[in-house]
């Protein structure tokens, strides 16, 4: 794990349907942007819809709360 890049950096390949990838370039060009920077753009909201979502909060925190529960009886 120590030579991973660091997290800003890690490049994630991204294969979406051909008429999306259509549609985020044509949106990106308007915009001014790169598709890389759109889709950065989007990831950001999602994760911000996500944390204002208190279902999905309560539901992460069990499932986290669940593995750590996973990694202390793997750990004995």
């Amino acid at each position: 794990m120590g030579d991973c890049p660091p997290r800003s950096t890690l490049p994630v390949a991204v294969r979406p349907p051909e008429d999306l990838a259509d549609e985020a370039e044509a949106v990106a060009r308007v915009r001014g942007i790169s598709v890389d920077a759109l889709v950065v753009d989007s990831l950001s909201a999602e994760v911000a819809r996500v944390r204002s979502d208190k279902d999905f909060v309560t539901r992460a925190r069990e499932l986290l709360e669940r593995d750590k529960e996973l990694l202390d009886r793997l750990a004995k």
